[in-house]
């Protein structure tokens, strides 16, 4: 049974994930989130057909049926790692789900919108360089009321502790600092925005263990990156922020506390 409502979930994030990449696409464009999605070289529409997400791409073999243009990568890769996501959230908060099912929902409705946004910041600085302020405000100001709504066992509101209502600011601040120091070049204002939603997202424990995560991936990204590839070079600028989410994801999903910190 647990099989087979993963299976579910999974399926529910690959259609999320197709509308994530509708966003992404269409993010600060004068195009709506709305309306039929066409091919972007040829501006074909698509049939229902070739919807259908995950699968409409391998049908295709990954080109345009109407003038044969790769689709990027970009698409089935961001379907899959939502269905993924949704999957993994469901079997975190399982217990939930058999005992209080409308609890489970609110508490699943609420951490399937965080890790959308973040998915949608990431992928997003990964092809543009930049974090949207806009995306990174929502996402702080949501993750801030969560401390109102939620903890580690899902939805429970209470009163947070002071530690709690400064974990954004603390986790936020090393950001800020090399920000300013480095008047940018060693890093963005934006990382710091998005830090700031995710200390309070984690609390202190679990964001200073995605830390962790985010700058060693990043590291050996980046060098992997210079080794192979002639673009890059070591002042070459590579996002961060896809580094910060996948940090935030294993962090949240797995519980790592890599700190002896209560939170």
């Amino acid at each position: 049974m647990i099989i087979s409502i993963t299976i579910i979930f999974f399926i529910l994030g690959l259609i999320i994930g197709s509308f994530l990449n509708v966003v992404i696409a269409r993010y600060n464009t004068q195009k709506s989130f709305g309306g039929r999605s066409a091919c972007m070289s040829c501006q074909s529409q698509l049939r229902p057909h070739e919807l259908i997400p995950l699968v409409s791409f391998f049908a295709l073999a990954g080109r345009c049926r109407s003038c044969k243009t790769k689709i990027s990568i970009q698409y089935p890769l961001v379907e899959f790692v939502t269905g993924l996501v949704f999957a993994l959230l469901f079997l975190k908060f399982q217990n939930v789900f058999f005992v209080a099912t409308i609890l489970f929902a609110v508490t699943y409705a609420y951490y399937s919108i965080m890790f959308c946004l973040l998915l949608v910041i990431a992928v997003y600085d990964l092809k543009h360089k930049i974090i949207p302020d806009v995306l990174s405000l929502v996402f702080g100001v949501l993750a801030f009321l969560g401390l109102f709504f939620f903890s580690n066992f899902g939805f429970y509101p209470h009163i947070p502790g002071i530690l709690e209502l400064f974990s954004g600011v603390l986790i936020a601040l090393p950001f800020a600092f090399i920000w300013l120091v480095s008047s940018g070049t060693w890093m963005g204002l934006g990382d710091a925005k998005l830090a700031l939603g995710i200390g309070y997202l984690l609390g202190i424990g679990r964001a200073l263990s995605s830390l962790v995560i985010a700058f060693w991936s990043g590291a050996i990204i980046g060098l992997i990156l210079i080794v192979l590839s002639k673009k890059y070079k070591m002042k070459s600028e590579i996002p961060f922020a896809p580094f910060m989410v996948l940090g935030a994801a294993l962090a949240f999903l797995f519980e790592l506390h890599f700190f002896p910190i209560g939170f």
